[in-house]
């Protein structure tokens, strides 16, 4: 029934509404829905206070003057919809985002017409917006539904008492409106309620739109509100399903309501289980639950431990044979737990368990931060790019995805496509990216109903195993005791709602967290290496990390050139003109990064520029990953810093804002192997008449033991000429594990000029190839080089002190030197020799 009743909405404009006597069977039953998303909304703008004045609600239900007003296109955000209108250029182009901070100013209005044709008297008619950033007011047809802050829960308005219903064309026309308040602009008063607009990937430019669909939902005179399966596996191997249904009567009589819960699997053949029962439903809002039992439950694992099965589970409502509602939800059955990472002293240490178990089994997490969404304007984003980004993260041997506190809690589909491929979610549930939040109860109490709302939404999902409250939200906060006590009241809120573990913020080693109480070992943002440039080279700076997970682990890199095309301006591609600092490429960062890699900054030509950046961020990672895999299981995570970034920057991302993989893309798949063959070295720079020396490593992550198994090793010079190899045969790589198995040397560098690659292939008995690495290493003198990076580092510190950290101006001096003129694209670029 539901796809032909969508089918006729798309054909006639019209709302049909199943009967609530008609008798169907369980299976049948359904909601009816219309989505009033699409292309049929228009928008103006008005100053602030100035539309109501003007009476932009009253406008008649039938009137045409709506029809003239701009398109747009809901779900979206308003700057996507004057740019596809052509009012503002492409904010992601150039500097343009500057010349559009005047739409932030304004109010804007969405209008949207639709008819009902069909009678209503026994149905509950509720208008469902799942999501608006930020502020809004609702009229339909000139009455005033009413109003919403916050930009992640849902709210909802009955409407029978205004619907216009009538056979007749022009009597069944409804005017829905929906005036949008100009953004906040101080994001501590809105933190929790709003994503943070700011940080060192944006600029400011603050998002705000209709950012997810409005649904018209009919039922009978009770609803279903919510469903949660609340899922617990017994010792016994079987599994209970505890069905949570919120219901609403929405009359002033009880009513006596039959409750059919049942369930099947979802991506593999199951017998389907039911359960029913029968009980007097009070007016208001109540929980029933209802159990079902699972003798022999399909679980749902992360990819790389089993499969992630889904079950299916339909609720429906009757009275009698009068079906009133029904829910449909996907699902799995697992559990999640924490246990204490060894190596590391409980109260003296750390305050919290930071290994994941799934199902029992230990899930060591390989991550990189979202990044998220897609774009910061979500109009410009749809669905697909979410599967296409997942499926990257997948293949790139990822088991999980960290949304942080900078970024919104995601829409449906990334979670139902992390389900589907078994990617697992640990998340920041609202966004906390200031420490300077409200501290009166009201503003408290507001962003722990957006939290519940938050979890509410996204409990179901399997993929979602791991809960946080802030995001660097001790490092900035004014008052550290209050930030601990605000972050333990999140907890509390959120796992109300869900048995999923939860850690108060990240990273929680700096002084505000440690004046809080927490310990100094708790978890690290691995940043150092990248703000801190020029203090160490990138081996010696990973020894310093001795944690239980990482939570973000950052360098930058430049998209590709095909990519960068689509905005830079020509002029201002090569040499980098001032929308390289809009973007935010840190030239200097970049250039000494490249250097720290190769020993050359790389500056010959864009391309030859634009690839180093990738295959130094790719390089920094990999080294780095594989130490901190090798510290298995004291540490028991790592997420890299980004993933993904939401418009087109020079930052963090692995994948660009064109969905474009960097080179830095196949040096992290290889790092990321759950079986990994690897080599632990303590530096990159080797003189020519001493042999190199290292380890060699076996990372397991998976539950399956290898027997016996070789690897094949090869040294090769400059022009990749093969000068030195050997084999190495081991016995057995045990499950779940991180072994050394083998001294390695080989004295073969009086044949190399200036670099050499190391190559290894680890093969199963049968020969077939089941993990494979290499390296790129140095010529040179590792203290020198030390003592030089430092220096560049100076200089680069030097050179930038007059400026704030964020200001390109630094990278164009020429800028102030030429009385505001605009940089010229032939400016000399800077070069080596000034850090000489």
């Amino acid at each position: 029934m539901k796809k032909i009743v969508f089918f006729l909405w798309i054909i006639f404009p019209v709302l049909l509404w199943a009967q609530p006597g008609t008798i169907n069977s369980h299976t049948e039953n359904s909601q009816v829905v219309r989505d009033l998303g699409g292309h049929h909304w228009k928008m103006k703008m008005m100053l602030p206070g100035q539309g109501v004045k003007e009476g932009l609600h009253e406008l008649p239900p039938a009137d045409i003057e709506t029809n003239f007003w701009n398109p747009a296109f809901v779900p979206g955000d308003v700057y996507t919809d004057l740019w596809k209108c052509g009012v503002i250029d492409d904010p992601y182009f150039g500097r343009n985002s500057v010349r559009a901070q005047w739409v932030q100013q304004y109010e804007w209005w969405y209008a949207y017409q639709f008819n009902v044709t069909e009678d209503v008297t026994d149905q509950v008619v509720r208008l469902v917006f799942e999501g608006v950033d930020y502020s809004c007011d609702v009229w339909l047809n000139g009455v005033h539904l009413g109003s919403h802050k916050g930009a992640f829960s849902s709210f909802s308005f009955d409407i029978n008492d205004v619907l216009r219903v009538s056979k007749k064309n022009i009597d069944s026309k409804n005017m829905l409106m929906i005036k949008l308040d100009p953004p906040p602009k101080v994001n501590a008063k809105v933190a929790g309620l709003k994503t943070p607009w700011f940080g060192d990937y944006w600029r400011d430019l603050i998002p705000f739109g209709i950012s997810r669909t409005i649904k018209m939902v009919s039922t009978g005179k009770v609803r279903i509100m919510d469903v949660y399966a609340n899922t617990s596996l017994n010792k016994d191997g079987s599994a209970d399903v505890r069905m949570e249904v919120e219901l609403e009567n929405t009359t002033d009589q009880p009513k006596e309501m039959t409750i059919v819960a049942s369930m099947e699997g979802k991506n593999f053949e199951s017998k389907s289980l039911m359960e029913k029962m029968t009980q007097w439903v009070k007016p208001g809002k109540h929980i029933v639950t209802k159990t079902i039992h699972v003798k022999k439950p399909l679980l749902w694992w992360p990819w790389d431990l089993g499969k992630p099965n889904l079950y299916t589970a339909k609720v429906s409502l009757k009275e009698g044979a009068v079906n009133h509602d029904a829910q449909e939800i996907t699902f799995g059955i697992r559990e999640v737990s924490s246990k204490w990472n060894p190596g590391f002293k409980r109260g003296v240490d750390v305050s919290f368990p930071r290994s994941t178990y799934i199902n029992g089994k230990f899930h060591f997490i390989r991550s990189a931060c979202w990044g998220g969404p897609p774009d910061i304007f979500v109009g410009r984003t749809n669905p697909d790019e979410y599967k296409t980004l997942i499926r990257l993260a997948k293949e790139a041997n990822l088991n999980n995805i960290r949304i942080f506190g900078w970024h919104p809690p995601e829409i449906p589909e990334f979670y139902e496509y992390c389900n589907e491929m078994g990617m697992t979610v640990w998340q920041d549930m609202i966004p906390l990216g200031t420490g300077n939040i409200p501290q009166d109860r009201k503003g408290i109490n507001r962003i722990m109903q957006e939290a519940a709302a938050v979890i509410k939404e996204r409990r179901n999902h399997p993929s979602l195993i791991m809960m946080e409250g802030g995001e660097e939200m001790l490092l900035r906060t004014q008052d550290a005791h209050f930030g601990r006590a605000f972050l333990e009241e999140l907890g509390d809120t959120l796992q109300r709602y869900a048995k999923l573990p939860y850690v108060p913020d990240s990273p929680l080693t700096c002084e505000v967290s440690i004046e809080a109480g927490f310990k100094p070992k708790e978890a690290k943002h691995a940043l150092a290496y990248f703000y801190g440039m020029g203090r160490w080279l990138m081996e010696d700076w990973f020894r310093t990390l001795d944690y239980p997970i990482i939570p973000e682990f950052a360098i930058t890199s430049v998209p590709n050139v095909e990519s960068l095309k689509k905005f830079i301006p020509e002029n201002e591609m090569w040499p980098p003109g001032l929308s390289w600092g809009h973007h935010w490429a840190d030239l200097d960062r970049l250039r000494m990064q490249n250097w720290d890699s190769f020993g050359d900054e790389k500056l010959g030509s864009l391309q030859e520029f634009v690839d180093a950046t990738q295959d130094a961020q790719g390089m920094i990672f990999q080294y780095g990953v594989e130490y901190l895999r090798r510290h298995k299981p004291n540490l028991s995570g790592i997420s890299l810093c980004h993933w993904i970034t939401y418009w087109p920057d020079m930052k963090w991302g692995i994948i660009d804002n064109y969905q474009q993989p960097k080179r830095s893309y196949e040096f992290v798949k290889r790092a990321y192997q759950p079986l990994l063959v690897n080599l632990n070295f303590e530096k990159r720079r080797w003189h020519r008449e001493e042999p190199f020396k290292g380890e060699l490593w076996v990372v397991n992550d998976l539950y399956q033991s290898f027997g016996k198994s070789t690897v094949e090793m090869e040294v090769r010079d400059d022009k990749g000429k093969r000068i030195f190899s050997s084999t190495f045969n081991m016995d057995k790589v045990d499950e779940n594990s991180a072994q050394k198995y083998f001294d390695i040397e080989a004295d073969v560098l009086s044949k190399v000029n200036q670099q050499f690659t190391i190559h290894l292939n680890m093969k199963d008995k049968a020969g077939n190839s089941i993990s494979s690495n290499e390296y790129l290493f140095l010529i040179g003198d590792q203290k020198e080089a030390s003592a030089q990076f430092k220096k560049m580092g100076d200089a680069m510190r030097k050179r930038n002190a007059e400026f704030t950290y964020g200001n390109y101006f630094r990278f164009f001096d020429e800028m102030g030197r030429k009385n505001g003129k605009d940089y010229q694209s032939d400016t000399e670029h800077p070069k080596a020799s000034e850090y000489e």
